[in-house]
């Protein structure tokens, strides 16, 4: 089985570990790369490591009315870039956009494939999850569909690696010398990721998320997202942990951890980790997710949305194990 796919910004770190996860898929085939500055190059000249088969396919230059015949459609391109494009891809394609410009956009399904896969299944335009998100709601998602923490006033604290401020652009910021040896918040109260998280919460609550608060942080290191989630609730540890287990059973890729999560954990591969800490007496539950921001936090979840869609095992070509150390 063979199916044609295409990867629209193949030279950002999103596209990049797109490609590299496809290059290595039972099933997708790819036959077409896009991107701008990179357009006019063999892949191999971008990506020497690539696999010969795919070395001297060209990258052209982004433009949805000279694709080739796709079947899937990955676009990982900034947020705010994508929306008028992906309007004139045809509707044969099936889309799962990266970037942010569908979360939660009428006719496109809200891609968080370890909560609501069945949601999923058989669609054509999928909006994959914020990297944040993915690590934060996968985590929330438990604790919120069985009642154990109230939805509003939940406060989230979030490290990433520097690579989740994407490749392109030319802010210092994100340069070795700004970012080694320092911890730089970032985004307060405004952040690009707060509305799907909210809408989120309130989905798999039925309550309100007012008061939700979310605050980023950049880390010195390349990959990763840890989040440190504070809510309100009575229930115990041993509890959320046990919810976390009924509501993740038999799915391929959240594993449920007594210790709390490395990021180091996740690197390289499509799982998520998730652990709890409470105390009843405080009112206080802590719930933890880690993730890898280019892989469940992007190009993983991307590729486990396609496989949903395809229909397709859902851990096809997703199996690899996390790179250690």
């Amino acid at each position: 089985m063979s199916i044609r796919v295409g990867i629209v910004g193949i030279s950002g770190f999103g596209g990049g570990e797109a490609l590299r996860l496809i290059a290595g898929h039972p099933a997708f085939e790819l036959v077409y790369a896009a991107g701008e500055g990179s357009a006019g190059s063999r892949l191999v000249e971008r990506f020497p490591g690539v696999p010969a088969r795919l070395a001297d396919l060209v990258i052209e230059k982004w433009d949805p009315a000279s694709l080739p015949p796709l079947d899937v459609l990955f676009a990982s391109l900034p947020t705010g870039t994508s929306a008028a494009a992906l309007a004139r891809v045809p509707g044969s394609v099936k889309i799962v956009d990266i970037g942010g410009d569908h979360r939660y956009v009428e006719g496109w399904t809200y891609g968080l494939a370890d909560i609501w896969p069945d949601r999923i299944v058989g669609r054509s335009r999928i909006a994959n999850p914020g990297c944040f998100p993915a690590a934060t709601l996968t985590a929330l998602a438990p604790l919120l569909a069985e009642g154990l923490i109230e939805p509003g006033h939940i406060v989230i604290d979030a490290k990433t690696g520097i690579s989740g401020a994407g490749r392109g652009g030319g802010d210092s910021r994100f340069g070795y010398a700004e970012s080694n040896e320092n911890l730089v918040p970032y985004g307060l109260l405004k952040h690009t990721h707060m509305p799907e998280m909210a809408t989120t919460i309130e989905q798999l609550s039925g309550g309100s998320a007012a008061g939700l608060v979310f605050t980023p942080h950049l880390v010195p290191m390349t990959r990763g997202i840890l989040a440190t989630i504070y809510g309100r609730g009575r229930a115990t540890t041993a509890q959320c942990l046990e919810a976390a287990r009924r509501f993740y059973a038999g799915r391929a890729f959240v594993r449920v951890t007594d210790a709390p999560p490395q990021t180091k954990w996740a690197t390289g591969s499509n799982l998520a980790f998730v652990s709890y800490a409470a105390d009843p007496a405080r009112n206080l539950v802590m719930a933890l997710g880690v993730v890898d921001n280019l892989g469940k936090g992007a190009a993983g979840h991307a590729v486990q949305n396609a496989n949903l869609i395809c229909g397709l095992p859902e851990n096809a070509g997703l199996e690899g194990a996390p790179v250690w150390p």
